[in-house]
């Protein structure tokens, strides 16, 4: 009995977390409107988690291209279809690697920092102190957070791409002597920019909502400790990528 308590009692769990989260979005979106008046507070959101992430999205794209690049070689050399290096890096970049990634680079980056920052604010009585004074926090602090997290992913996303684009390049060309010119050319043949970038966008906007949605809601209903916060973070880490890999697959069975 207790081997089936236990799935029994995580399934409770599991489905009383979906709700709540569900509950809280619901909140965060009837404070957007009012939020998006003030878009210097979100402006300044999107400018901290950016720049807070973006050396670890650029180094990360960098050698996630080169190692598909030399992946791609290896594969197509023995069909004579190195020509086809760039399509592969490009597609696998645009329609996968590139949003997926970016995701779970972000939930450790810049979902544990907004988890942390919210929860100590929780700890250090800062949120009682605004709603003392009459003040939303979720309307001051969380909504403009969200957003800016919303918002950020497709930016990371293309940057990752760019990036990791140009480490196909720097292993096929470069340093495998693959023509450049068939390199580009092939991208531009089979690589749908319209459809592949519609695609990769509408990843990167949900995995964005999907991973601040569970940032921010992990930091304001953390325990207010230094250990309620500490475990909040890890589960905004772990939640994230288990969220973000099933959505992933959901949309890939619908968009292809």
């Amino acid at each position: 009995m207790k081997l089936l308590r236990e799935p029994y009692y995580i399934l409770l769990d599991f489905l009383e977390m979906l709700g709540a989260s569900g509950l809280f979005l619901l909140h965060l979106l009837r404070y957007t409107p009012h939020a998006l008046r003030r878009p210097g507070l979100i402006f300044q959101q999107v400018f901290t988690i950016g720049a807070m992430s973006l050396v670890l999205i650029m180094v990360s794209g960098l050698f996630v291209g080169m190692v598909l690049g030399l992946q791609g070689f290896n594969t197509l050399s023995k069909f004579a279809s190195t020509s086809m290096v760039g399509t592969l890096v490009a597609l696998g970049l645009l329609r996968e690697l590139g949003p997926v990634i970016t995701a779970l680079l972000f939930a450790g980056r810049a979902g544990t920092a907004l988890t942390s920052e919210i929860g100590l604010m929780r700890a250090t009585e800062q949120l009682a102190g605004m709603e003392m004074m009459a003040v939303d926090p979720v309307r001051r602090i969380v909504v403009p957070r969200f957003l800016g997290g919303v918002i950020s992913m497709p930016l990371l996303v293309g940057i990752f791409n760019a990036v990791g684009l140009l480490g196909g390049y720097l292993v096929g060309v470069v340093l495998m002597h693959i023509d450049k010119g068939s390199f580009w050319s092939q991208i531009h043949a089979h690589v749908d920019f319209k459809e592949d970038f519609r695609s990769g966008i509408i990843k990167s906007l949900v995995f964005g909502a999907v991973a601040t949605l569970i940032a921010v809601f992990e930091g304001y209903y953390a325990q207010p400790t230094a250990e309620g916060v500490s475990r909040a973070t890890t589960r905004t880490v772990v939640n994230t990528a288990l969220a973000v890999l099933a959505v992933d697959y959901l949309l890939t069975a619908f968009m292809y």
